[in-house]
């Protein structure tokens, strides 16, 4: 199965999370063993950007090595909400066409605006791009929108203003 539509993405990211709680997976490739033997099948790059999106770190067991573990739902909107406040508070206007975003910052805000961005894990932004003081670029992947940008933003920031 290797069909890159949003929904066979979410589905496989579900999967991939039931798999890192249920099993210690020492490495991506095991990783994709277990995968497949669920019949989905991903390249290395793929499932290192699904990873990065379900903010799976490897973490100590002492002498036993590392493993992958994955935040708890509750750390996750802990952390979503943090992301938010940092946006909320840095942004100053947001303009968009079909394959960037770019918004305005307070000053010194860009860095902040940007990784908030980045943390929250949009599956539509290719990349961000801080500005030196009060502007961030935001790539969008092929196929997806400024407007699906903004609406997904409004979704997960309310009370975001688009002027």
């Amino acid at each position: 199965m290797k069909d890159t539509s949003a929904q066979s993405r979410r589905d496989r990211l579900k999967v991939i999370l039931k798999l890192l709680r249920e099993n210690r997976v020492e490495s991506q490739d095991e990783l994709l063993d277990l995968l497949d033997g669920k019949g989905i099948s991903v390249t290395q790059a793929t499932l290192s950007r699904d990873l990065k999106l379900l903010k799976a770190s490897k973490v100590g067991a002492g002498s036993e090595g590392y493993f992958y573990a994955v935040p708890s739902d509750d750390e996750l909107r802990r952390r979503e909400e943090i992301y938010a406040q940092d946006f909320l508070r840095g942004y100053v206007s947001i303009d968009w066409n079909d394959q960037m975003v770019v918004i305005k910052t307070f000053s010194g805000y860009s860095a902040p605006v940007a990784m908030a961005v980045d943390n929250i894990g949009w599956e539509g932004v290719l990349g961000t791009v801080a500005g030196q003081d009060n502007n961030v670029m935001i790539a969008l992947r092929k196929g997806y929108s400024g407007q699906e940008f903004m609406d997904e933003l409004k979704r997960r920031i309310p009370g975001i203003d688009e002027d």
